[in-house]
């Protein structure tokens, strides 16, 4: 078996075949409802063979409090060094059918006008790889596209992520499509190859999480020094989840991200205010609540969690900012599991803040 130093050698040069060769993997076709936050519901994302009984590449269906029609969900990761995987390696193709498609690439664009120079050698070196062994060091090649393994493995190719907005990292996976067999991982130089922890993160990024609508006592106008209590009951409040999973012949993996409210964090949307308690957060209380609702004979108490306007918004209003954080952790397949950054997410309010009126006699 003919051998070279690096499989690195020949891929800038290529960089049109692979491109021909994966474009299936960076278009997402999705079908499902629009969801919020009820459990159940679900995105999911197409998958199995097309028309031509060509295997499709290995889609993610994602499944619970998802964003619809595959866009990003609302979560904001509280740790602004994290991002979802710019791209990822995942199955693409069983033997016959990978030879279908590339060697037809290969031959078109070896085909094409002015196609010669170093872009031929590499395209000929390419069809050497799949056809006649030709490999490198830590990547052999291939006798006529694996065809007589077909059924027993798949070749995998990259992915890229379309919600990543930097091109040369959802380019960074740049190694040639490679054969997997059925119940092996991927070799261990791929260490973007698709796994529980990845799709746990792909989930993260699709998460919906509910609306953050604050219960107010006085509800929407209230007065100046007057402090107005804030809450959210447990029972439209809850934790959420999202599920990824890729599922093809000999590879069936899934994660399921989890959400938990853990605090409120109010501001006024003003300077002349201040908040309950001062540093404006309000932690959840046992029974997964947060805050307290108000109720009479509460007027002269200081509420566990809420605002008190020190000026009034005259002819327009206030934007009360209420932002929620979520504990997010995930599991697995195989038992896998973790924690992922804390999230956000919140909206604003109009709160209308008067002048407390007095009669004198």
């Amino acid at each position: 078996m003919p051998v070279r130093s690096t499989r690195r050698t020949f891929v800038g040069v290529t960089a049109l075949t692979l491109a021909f060769s994966v474009i299936a993997f960076t278009q997402a076709a999705y079908a499902g409802k629009p969801v919020g936050s009820d459990k159940g519901a679900t995105t999911e994302e197409t998958g199995g063979g097309d028309g031509t009984g060509i295997y499709a590449a290995a889609r993610i269906t994602y499944s619970g409090s998802v964003a619809a029609n595959g866009s990003k969900g609302n979560v904001t990761s509280a740790d602004v060094n994290w991002t979802p995987p710019p791209c990822w390696y995942a199955p693409y193709l069983g033997a016959k059918d990978f030879k279908k498609k590339m060697s037809g690439d290969i031959e078109s664009q070896m085909n094409a006008p002015g196609m010669g120079g170093h872009a031929g050698a590499a395209l000929s070196e390419l069809k050497r790889h799949y056809e006649d062994e030709y490999g490198w060091t830590d990547t052999p090649g291939y006798k006529d596209y694996n065809v007589d393994k077909d059924g027993e493995g798949m070749f995998w190719a990259a992915v890229e992520n379309p919600d990543e907005p930097d091109l040369l990292k959802r380019n960074s996976c740049n190694d040639l499509p490679f054969w997997v067999d059925n119940g092996e991982a991927p070799p261990p130089q791929y260490e973007q190859a698709i796994t529980p922890e990845i799709l746990a993160a792909l989930a993260y990024q699709h998460m919906q999480l509910p609306d953050t609508e604050v219960s107010l006592a006085p509800e929407q106008t209230t007065k100046v020094n007057l402090p107005t209590w804030a809450w959210l009951d447990k029972a439209v409040f809850d934790e959420v989840q999202a599920t990824a999973a890729i599922n093809v012949p000999g590879f069936n993996i899934e994660a399921t991200t989890t959400a938990r409210p853990v605090s409120l964090t109010l501001e006024p949307g003003t300077d002349d205010a201040v908040t309950y308690p001062a540093s404006g957060e309000c932690t959840i209380n046992n029974d997964d609540s947060i805050g307290e609702p108000y109720a009479r004979g509460k007027a002269n108490r200081t509420p566990p969690c809420g605002i008190k306007y020190l000026r009034s918004s005259g002819n327009s209003t206030y934007n009360l900012q209420a932002t929620i954080t979520w504990d997010i952790s995930w599991t697995g397949t195989g038992g896998a599991g973790g924690d992922l950054p804390d999230g956000t997410f919140g909206n604003g309010q109009a709160v209308t803040v008067q002048e407390i009126q007095s009669v004198n006699r």
